[in-house]
């Protein structure tokens, strides 16, 4: 039974499209879940390994031959094909599968390696379908402008955001270092400007501390270097023989599937994580790496409604073992799989290759995961710098 502990103040709401860093974490969400391995790239178009269907492209080339025809003006024929190429994937009607051109690729690449760039350090999401401060990196040039949990986005550089989407706002908030943005906010009733110039802004995936015998571990994202990191705090908090151990993936919207796997092996010896299947097929199923450095340590799970992905990978396979307790709010809900196929010139393809399930075979996508104790934090909190999840994980480890 789950333990329930409600304030009816404002919630931070659900991502619409899980969460953005305008550290800025480049296309807009976060990652999602991807195998590391990367799928070459075979033939043109679609000819993609183990495809042998045929598409029927005739449409298209007469589209194609009659613009050429009949346009007045000037048309670029690498922009076209650019422009087909999206729409060709935007059509499959999933939104994880994502065309990427290249600038866009290599700025996807950079992100997940924790090469972020010029920006102001804030996170995003999108809340009623606008989009919203989440929270401020604090030192960073937004916190530092004023910036607030809760500030809705309605303007950058004097033109109206209120349609645009989260990654149309991430990619105009990104810029040059030491070039400025200015945004305008609606914040409750009043409108605000600021004018922030842009910084390099570093990331790391991992922060951990030791406060009065408990660790307290932050993953951010799962990147290359996450399980690495995460390891390594592991054996600073067992050299330390701390009383327990809170692991924030609040925030967290996924990365790299491998990446999750190993973290929860620090906690797991050799069980699975995470099944893959394709249909009704089961593709993989991934297990815990050994050494699990933690095993038995009490352990608690901050999670929120922007957890998502390879989050909750972690999160479920720890919480069904009973390896750990959740703490906070239901997660996202993102229960598939992505893979990066490397097209010409640059490009790339992100494309849903199957569904995952927990241990216990549960799909979680559109329903997310119930923590075992739920509490809220506000944008109230956020702002005044409490955190009652933490607190509350904290709590509990010292009983």
């Amino acid at each position: 039974m789950s333990e329930k502990r409600r304030t009816r103040t404002q919630r931070i709401p659900t991502a619409a499209v899980i969460i953005a860093f305008i550290l800025t974490l480049g296309l807009g969400y976060a990652v999602g879940t991807f195998n590391s391995q990367i799928v070459g790239f075979i033939g043109p178009l679609i000819g993609i390994k183990a495809h042998t269907g045929t598409l029927d492209l005739s449409s298209v080339q007469s589209t194609y031959q009659a613009l050429k025809t009949h346009y007045d003006g000037k048309l670029d024929d690498a922009a076209l094909i650019e422009g087909a190429s999206r729409g060709l994937v935007e059509a499959a009607g999933d939104d994880y599968t994502q065309y990427f051109s290249a600038p866009e690729a290599e700025q996807f690449s950079d992100d997940l390696s924790g090469n972020i760039g010029g920006g102001i350090g804030v996170e995003l999401g999108t809340r009623n379908d606008v989009v919203t401060v989440v929270r401020t990196l604090p030192g960073n040039p937004g916190a530092e402008a004023g910036l607030l949990a809760g500030d809705i986005i309605t303007a950058v550089n004097d033109e109206s955001a209120l349609e645009w989407s989260l990654d149309d706002v991430v990619s105009r908030v990104r810029g040059e270092i030491g070039t400025t943005v200015k945004l305008s906010v609606l914040r409750g009733d009043e409108e605000k400007d600021f004018t922030i110039t842009r910084a390099e802004i570093t990331s790391p995936s991992v922060y951990s501390s030791v406060e009065d015998g408990i660790g307290y571990l932050t993953i951010s994202r799962f990147d290359q270097q996450t399980a690495s990191l995460a390891r390594q705090a592991a054996r600073s908090f067992a050299d330390q023989n701390v009383r327990g151990v809170v692991v924030d993936l609040r925030g967290n919207g996924g990365g790299y599937l491998t990446a999750a796997q190993e973290v929860a092996g620090i906690w797991l010896d050799r069980k699975v994580v995470v099944t893959e299947r394709s249909g009704d097929r089961v593709v993989d199923e991934l297990y815990s790496s050994s050494s699990p450095i933690l095993n038995g340590v009490p352990t608690m799970v901050l999670v929120d409604s922007t957890s998502a992905s390879a989050s909750e990978i972690v999160a479920g396979a720890l919480q069904e073992y009973g390896a750990a307790t959740l703490i906070g709010d239901t997660t996202f809900g993102k229960g598939s799989v992505q893979q990066l196929i490397n097209l010409p010139d640059g490009a790339q393809l992100k494309v849903t290759i199957a569904r995952w399930y927990t241990p216990k075979g549960k799909n979680i996508s559109e329903t997310g995961i119930e923590p075992d104790v739920s509490v809220e934090r506000t944008f109230d909190d956020v702002n005044a710098g409490r955190d009652p999840q933490r607190e509350a994980a904290t709590e509990r480890l010292r009983r």
